[in-house]
This record gives C-alpha cells, structure tokens and sequence, in this order.
C-alpha cells in the first residue's frame, strides 16, 4: 500500500520536472521569434498615453529589436556560465 504513495508522488515530480523543463525551451523559442510591429508599438505607447512620431517610433523599435537579441543572447549564454 505505501509504493502506491511513493510511485505516485514520484511520477508526480518526474512529471513537474520535465513540464517545467519543457515550459523553458517552449519559452525561449517564443521570445527568440517575438517581433512587435510598429503598429503594436504606437498602440502600446498611445496607452501609455504618449503620441509618438515617425522618428521616435523607429527609435524605439530598433531599440526594442536590439534588446532583444541582446537578452537572448545573455539568456542562452547565461544557462551556460558558472556562479
């Protein structure tokens, strides 16, 4: 009756591992091909109750696209470093 419970709680936590683990890689291929448009760009700032122009709107996606790679960059690498 007690590796009943044990054989339980153990798949439990192989099973919370792996999803975790899966969840992870899942994440990170979805934030490397995240792009925002400028469309979602004005529409972000227009909530934020800002009006940007042409100039700013393009500042600030090539901004938004260089940080990006620069966390996926750190994020991948960062996995890989020790503390």
């Amino acid at each position: 009756m007690v590796w009943y419970w044990v054989i339980g709680i153990v798949c439990f936590l192989v099973g919370a591992v792996a999803g975790f683990y899966g969840a992870v890689q899942y994440l990170k291929k979805q934030m490397a091909n995240m792009t925002m448009s400028e469309a979602d760009v004005q529409a972000m700032a227009r909530s934020m109750g800002r009006n940007l122009n042409k100039k700013q709107l393009a500042q600030v996606t090539r901004q938004m696209q260089s940080m990006s790679q620069k966390n996926m960059k750190n994020f991948a690498a960062g996995s890989k470093k020790k503390k």
